[in-house]
């Protein structure tokens, strides 16, 4: 990264062409519908600008991710939630689903796969019900190395429709630093020409990934295989050392198919942010589920499955002790 190449500027809207291979060759995907932007945030915008005027709304799951709200306000956007409902397994609420998507409907759908803060993939019938809309789907992938509780997935390589998957060095490859993300673009040919040819002309005006990164992307990718796996061992540890601490108590934590987090059923006789701040105060750091925009007739915090798994293993036993 530090030699003569990354020194030489040679443009390119969607990233150097090397660079786009090596993304493609990791995922199994096409460099030709494989772009590099500097993080998925931007690539969020970008999408944002290609499919919505001022004004207009995509639907987005909830609970999710805040950041996206606030994406979408960078761009004068709206956003109609659809719910995600748990019944033994978290799932699009087909009702919520079809209100957001009818009448003046949004231009797009929001996909997070798994979920932050759930750890969700969508089931066949959810995937079935984002479909039938019948509106391009912007899937957040950064989280889908990191299996759980479900085999992992991918929503890349649609026939049909328009669909943006979307990933990043700073999961994949534990490298949020390195500031390089990844859109892959898949659906009916016409459509996704269309795209490809609009995104480029956004990508052209700002040309930012870096180009060091770029020279050395097959070297980081590589180093990722090793950080996914290490990384997959820590949360699948503490996950279960979750569970099995939680077992006799008044909390519960649900499937999580993927990611980093478990959200936390806890009883409703204080609030989620009363429940954070005990917590807090013997040392704990847990999130309220509010940030994340739980349903209110629930009660629920998001833990980090990421911290060491002797200093996991004290927090679960202090939130046990706190649920007991």
């Amino acid at each position: 990264m530090a030699g003569p190449p990354s020194s030489r500027y040679a443009p390119a809207s969607f990233g150097d062409t090397a660079a786009r291979r090596a993304v493609a060759r990791a995922h199994g995907w096409d460099p030709a519908h494989t772009l590099l932007t500097a993080s998925t945030s931007e690539a969020y915008g970008s999408i944002f600008k290609l499919l919505c005027d001022a004004g207009d709304a995509l639907a987005v799951p909830q609970p999710s991710y805040p950041l996206l709200s606030m994406l979408a306000r960078f761009e004068g956007i709206r956003l109609r939630p659809y719910s995600l409902v748990y019944d033994g397994t978290w799932g699009i609420d087909a009702d919520s689903f079809r209100a957001a998507v009818e009448g003046r409907g949004p231009k797009g759908v929001l996909v997070v796969s798994p979920n932050n803060p759930t750890g969700s993939v969508p089931r066949e019938e959810d995937l079935a019900l984002l479909e039938s809309a019948g509106l391009p789907l912007i899937v957040d992938e950064v989280f889908g190395a990191y299996d759980l509780d479900r085999a992992p997935t991918t929503l890349a390589g649609a026939t049909t429709g328009l669909r943006f998957v979307l990933g990043g060095l700073s999961k994949y490859a534990g490298l949020p630093q390195m500031k390089l993300a990844w859109i892959h673009v898949s659906g009916e040919a016409r459509a996704v020409d269309e795209a490809i040819g609009r995104l480029e002309l956004l990508a052209d005006a700002s040309l930012s990934v870096g180009t060091p990164v770029q020279v050395g992307l097959d070297a980081l990718l590589e180093h990722g295989d090793a950080f996914r796996a290490a990384c997959r061992d820590r949360v699948r540890v503490n996950l279960a050392t979750l569970r099995a601490a939680l077992a006799d108590t008044a909390g519960s934590v649900p499937r999580v198919d993927g990611g980093w987090y478990a959200p936390v059923r806890v009883p409703s006789t204080q609030s989620d942010e009363e429940w954070a701040m005990q917590l807090l105060e013997g040392g704990v750091a847990v999130q309220p589920g509010y940030l994340y925009d739980f349903e209110e007739d629930d009660t629920w915090l998001v833990v980090s499955l990421l911290p060491p798994p002797d200093v996991f293993a004290e927090g679960a036993a202090r939130l046990a002790e706190a649920l007991r």
